[in-house]
């Protein structure tokens, strides 16, 4: 993956830090890099902005998986899967309930 999409979203942090999507994106980039401590920094940021943000709260999980913290995982998606089922979004509940299972 590109540094230059990396410096992109640290930028972006930068420029606008009370936005909730700045984190997400940047949050996501360290993901997909398996970056995991780096991920669960930005997308903890993210849910701090916006405690109902759904997709951040299901990588925020997905980052604790990866960094080897199923408890903190668990009840960030369990968190994450109340919101989305809160908000109508059922396919999302579904998708998170996969992702619940997988950590049993």
């Amino acid at each position: 993956m590109s540094d230059a999409r990396l410096e992109q979203f640290k930028k972006m942090v930068a420029d606008f830090p009370d936005a909730p999507m700045a984190h997400f994106s940047l949050g996501k980039e360290h993901l997909g890099r398996r970056e995991y401590a780096e991920a669960v920094r930005a997308l903890e940021e993210a849910v701090r902005l916006d405690p109902q943000y759904a997709a951040a709260l299901v990588s925020l999980g997905d980052a604790y998986a990866g960094a080897g913290e199923p408890q903190k995982a668990r009840e960030v998606l369990t968190r994450a899967r109340d919101t989305a089922l809160g908000q109508s979004h059922a396919s999302l509940a579904e998708e998170i309930d996969e992702r619940l299972a997988s950590l049993e």
